[in-house]
């Protein structure tokens, strides 16, 4: 099985990237002018993008040492990482702190140890525009 990769923390490929088409690089916001005619504003977002990689009720799941790995990682102040996912595709990310980090395990127990399964949602920031080819 190929593997997500957030520097060198492996990710399993089930996770996934949930809100993938949930961006636009067009930006666009409305106004109305003082004679109360529409004013639309767009213009293109070169980074910005909103990467969220999620477990699902049936895989994806992630062993707890990779969620202390990754949860020690959103620790490290102003870290641009590598997002390498299973098919190949590269994106240069941040973790994104203003929202949570949600880790939980799949069977909870009073012994965990580094090989208990989590199910994850690790939002991330793209932090520079994608390689174009």
């Amino acid at each position: 099985m190929r593997n997500h990769t957030l520097g060198a923390i492996a990710i399993p490929e089930d996770v996934w990237w949930t809100d993938e088409f949930a961006w636009s690089a067009l930006a666009q916001e409305n106004d109305t002018g003082l004679t109360g005619a529409l004013i639309i504003h767009q213009g293109l977002r070169t980074e910005g993008r909103p990467i969220t990689l999620t477990s699902n009720t049936n895989g994806g799941w992630v062993p707890r040492g990779t969620v202390l790995a990754l949860h020690a990682q959103r620790a490290l102040p102003d870290t641009r990482l590598t997002l390498t996912l299973a098919d190949g595709r590269e994106f240069t990310v941040m973790h994104d702190l203003t929202r949570e980090f949600e880790a939980a395990p799949v069977r909870p127990a009073c012994d965990m140890t580094n090989a208990t399964n989590y199910r994850i949602t690790l939002p991330l920031i793209q932090t520079a525009p994608p390689e174009t080819p």
